[in-house]
């Protein structure tokens, strides 16, 4: 018992926890004191609450987060002006954005657009065209023609293949992920990098700091480079009161020789594997991606490292062609994409959004999270009522109590429109999966919540008439056939304080 309690003390996440608790405890307490002992302070610091509002009302972020502040900031000054403090930053620092932006621009000078892969998808389907024009427009990722997908309805079923792709290695391997956690996944890897590693082949990791702040192994770092693996962590969070916590790296990217590439909701821990049960069976999907289209992958995972480490290198030692120069099968249209908080451009939202709205006679739908802004509600309901078959896929045991409740609490408001919602009955779904119309489908890391979809860097493969669409369809109809579907009288009878406090999450769903 006194080891575990030691251990907890000790542990990361506690101390940095402590210390933000103890700095937001003496601001507050700091600006609640002089207020209750000066009048001028406390028609200062309401002062200060409109100015914050104002601040908080002129940013080029979502209305819902805007609203979500101002109703804490104008309510409770004190508390509300301490939280803001604390958590209210909603992008990094100008001088972080200026240094990621001009990594951006160097890296999309080696992501040159093909016209006749452009040409060939306008004159096939004009509608479709038009979401790969936004993609590459405002994403700066292009279309591909000669590239190869294959779509994994599990996080087992992608391992192995992960595995497989990293013993053939040759040349390098580029690893970004959210969470890492030690476990049968991440030792199985290791062994494989490791053995690579003395082969001469590169291997580098990126991993987000605060996503692995609870689950990544003592010492992780020092131990990847005493085996020559290179390591960076995305935007470390230190105990300070200035610390920028809701910029994070969601991103899952894999990447060997440039010849092949997997993405999708799976992370390196073993509950992602089934390896580990915690809320059933953990249902996830993920996508591999060989041919030319996997240059998308590297660049973004190049972009990322070389922002970190803050180094500057040839991108073009790690063109496929340098290492493997074949030619690569067909298979319909493959764009992959990324997306970033940096230029208040919301690429995954919007293109779930075009693919809602270009649908004509399905979309299907997985998302762990289903908590919206009133553009998509709209869009979904549109859809719906136009006679669009539109079905969502959301966790019957879920991973986060208050989020689940959140998800839940959009139900009623959708179903009445005409939208189908299924609750996943085995354990918990983790995909992140569009597809639609038996032509276009997207997979990868973007979850329908704010933070997915405003907040983190994501990314994921925008599909038409590959093999892979049919193979997400497919999934759906079983994953579906294996759900429950949810009622209006599921919706209109829960105990009426679960209700309220659905009322209050929703107020500020923004902010969790």
């Amino acid at each position: 018992m006194i080891k575990r309690i030691a251990s907890m003390m000790f542990n990361r996440l506690f101390i940095v926890a402590l210390a933000i608790i103890l700095q937001f405890g003496w601001l507050f307490w700091m600006l609640y004191d002089f207020s209750a002992r000066y009048t001028f302070v406390e028609i200062a610091i309401r002062l200060l609450a409109f100015f914050y509002v104002l601040v908080v009302i002129n940013n080029w972020s979502n209305p819902y987060y805007k609203l979500a502040w101002t109703v804490i900031i104008l309510a409770i000054p004190v508390l509300g002006i301490a939280l803001y403090a604390v958590f209210g930053k909603s992008q990094l620092s100008r001088r972080t954005r200026e240094h990621m932006d001009a990594v951006h621009r160097k890296i999309t000078a080696f992501l040159p657009v093909d016209p006749i892969a452009m040409k060939a998808l306008e004159e096939e389907d004009p509608g479709v065209a038009q979401q790969s024009r936004y993609i590459r427009d405002w994403a700066r990722f292009p279309l591909y023609r000669n590239s190869r997908t294959k779509y994994y309805p599990s996080g087992e079923a992608m391992f192995a293949d992960m595995i497989g792709a990293m013993q053939r290695a040759e040349d390098f391997i580029f690893l970004e992920y959210f969470i890492i956690e030690d476990g049968i996944m991440l030792q199985s890897m290791l062994e494989i990098l490791e053995r690579k590693v003395k082969e001469g082949v590169i291997v580098r990791l990126i991993y987000d700091d605060v996503g692995c702040i609870k689950t990544l192994p003592r010492h992780f770092s020092r131990k990847m480079k005493n085996a020559g693996i290179e390591c960076a962590a995305f935007n470390p969070f230190r105990p300070i009161l200035s610390t920028i916590l809701n910029n994070r790296d969601h991103r899952k990217i894999l990447v060997v020789d440039g010849q092949v590439g997997f993405t999708g909701g799976i992370n390196i821990a073993d509950e992602y594997i089934n390896q580990k049960e915690r809320f059933g069976y953990w249902k996830d999907a993920g996508i591999e991606v060989k041919g030319e289209a996997v240059w998308s992958l590297t660049t973004m995972f190049l972009e990322m490292w070389n922002y970190i480490r803050q180094t500057s290198e040839n991108y073009l030692r790690f063109l496929p062609e340098v290492y493997h120069k074949k030619e690569n099968a067909e298979d319909g249209f493959v764009q992959p994409y990324s997306d970033t908080p940096l230029d208040r451009e919301n690429v995954g939202e919007n293109i779930y959004l075009n693919m809602i709205n270009h649908a004509k006679r399905y979309v299907y739908i997985y998302t762990p999270y289903l908590i919206v802004d009133n553009e998509m509600i709209v869009a979904l309901q549109n859809a719906a009522k136009c006679g669009i078959d539109v079905r969502i896929v959301t966790p019957q045991i879920p991973d986060k109590r208050f989020v689940f409740l959140l998800t839940q609490s959009y139900y009623e408001q959708l179903m009445q429109s005409g939208v189908k919602i299924y609750q996943y009955t085995p354990g918990f779904i983790h995909a992140k999966c569009f597809v639609c119309d038996d032509k276009v489908a997207t997979v990868g890391t973007v979850n329908l919540d704010y933070r997915s979809l405003y907040l983190h860097f994501e990314c994921g493969v925008f599909l038409y008439r590959s093999q892979a669409v049919l193979q997400v369809r497919e999934d759906a109809l079983e994953t579906i056939a294996q759900s429950k579907e949810m009622t209006l009288d599921f919706c209109r009878k829960r105990n009426i304080l679960i209700q309220a406090l659905q009322s209050v999450l929703r107020l500020f769903a923004p902010l969790l």
